[in-house]
C-alpha cells in the first residue's frame, strides 16, 4: 500500500514550533527544563515540534545532545504531537539522525539546509535524496535558505522520493518563494513559511499553509492567534498580530540575526522558566537590553 502521509501534511499546516534546548549551570542540556518546556507548548495547545532546529541551537549540540533531544521531546510528547525531528551535517550522519528518529516513533524530518560551501544544484538533490531514500517511512521537509535553487530541483528530488512532503521555504522573499512554489507544485507540497510570524502574512497570501516559529516557546497563544488568523482568510486580524510581535522579531533579526535564540531564551529567563545561557557563536544579551525584551515577555503574559 502506497503511504499518503496525509496525517505529516497536516501537521505541517500549522504552527510548527522549534523549541529552545535550555542550559543548566554546568552547561549540559537541562533535562527537567526541556520537557518543562514541552509540557508548556503541549498544554497551549501546540501539535507540531521541531527538536534540533536553529532556535534549538542544533549546530551547537554534540551528537550525543542532538540525540539526547530528540529522545527527551518523543518520550515527553508521545502521542499529543507529530515531532518533525531536525537532521544534517554529513549524508551518514543524517541518516543516522533520521533513523533514530524512525526508531524512537518521529513521523517527520527536517532536513537542514546543507552549510557546505560548495552546493551545486544537483548535489542539492543527490543529498536529500540519499536522506529521504533511507527514511521512506518518514515524511521529509527540506530547509530551503538558498535562493539559488530552484523549483523545479525540489520536483525533481520528489519525483525520486514520494516522502518528500513538505517545504520550510526561509528566503526573504515573498515574490521569489511565490514563484518557487508554483514551479515545484504548489498542490504537490504542505509549504511552511520558514521565516516564522514576520513573513507569514505575506507567505499565506503566496500559498503556505503553515509557518515555523521561536516565538511560541515565550507566548504560544500569540503565535496560534496568527495562524487562526490566516486560516481564516482575516490579514486585517493576523496583521494585529504581526504589529504585537514587530519588535520582539526585531530584536531577534538584527545584526544578520544575531541575536535570534538570545532574545528567545532572555525572554524565557525573564518569566523564570529557563536560563538565558547559549552557546558561542550566540551570545547572551547585554545587561542593558534585557529590560526591553522582559518587559515584551510580561506584557504577553498578563
Amino acid at each position: 500500500m502506497t503511504t499518503t502521509f496525509e496525517s505529516q501534511r497536516a501537521a505541517l499546516a500549522d504552527v510548527v514550533a522549534i523549541p529552545v534546548t535550555p542550559f543548566a549551570e554546568d552547561g549540559t542540556v537541562d533535562q527537567d527544563a526541556h520537557r518543562a518546556l514541552l509540557r508548556r507548548l503541549l498544554d497551549a495547545g501546540v501539535t507540531t515540534l521541531t527538536p534540533n532546529g536553529n532556535t534549538g541551537e542544533y549546530y551547537a549540540l554534540t551528537p550525543e545532545e542532538r540525540r539526547l533531544v530528540t529522545e527527551l521531546t518523543l518520550d515527553e510528547v508521545r502521542d499529543r504531537a507529530a515531532v518533525l525531528v531536525g537532521v544534517g551535517h554529513d549524508v551518514p550522519t543524517a541518516v543516522a539522525s533520521a533513523r533514530h528518529a524512525a526508531e524512537l516513533g518521529a513521523v517527520m524530518i527536517m532536513v537542514h539546509q546543507p552549510v557546505h560551501p560548495y552546493v551545486s544544484q544537483s548535489g542539492w538533490v543527490d543529498y536529500h535524496r540519499a536522506i529521504a531514500s533511507a527514511v521512506p517511512g518518514l515524511g521529509v521537509v527540506p530547509y530551503i535558505r538558498n535562493a539559488q535553487l530552484p523549483g523545479a530541483r525540489l520536483a525533481e528530488l520528489a519525483d525520486h522520493c514520494p516522502n518528500v512532503v513538505g517545504v520550510k521555504y526561509a528566503v526573504p522573499d515573498a515574490t521569489r518563494f511565490a514563484a518557487f512554489a508554483r514551479d515545484a507544485g504548489l498542490d504537490r507540497f504542505v509549504w511552511v513559511a520558514g521565516l516564522a510570524e514576520p513573513y507569514a502574512p505575506s507567505y499565506f497570501s503566496a500559498g503556505a499553509t503553515g509557518f515555523t516559529s521561536g516565538l511560541v516557546n515565550v507566548a504560544p497563544a500569540v503565535s496560534l492567534n496568527m495562524i487562526e488568523a490566516l486560516r481564516a482568510g482575516d490579514y486585517p486580524a493576523a496583521m494585529k498580530v504581526w504589529e504585537q510581535i514587530r519588535r520582539f522579531e526585531e530584536l531577534r533579526a538584527a545584526n544578520g540575526s544575531a541575536d535570534n535564540v538570545t532574545v528567545v531564551k532572555e525572554a524565557l529567563a525573564s518569566l523564570g522558566l529557563c536560563r538565558r545561557d547559549v552557546r558561542p557563536p550566540s551570545r547572551t544579551l547585554p545587561e542593558g537590553e534585557r529590560a526591553e525584551v522582559a518587559a515584551i515577555a510580561a506584557g504577553w503574559s498578563a
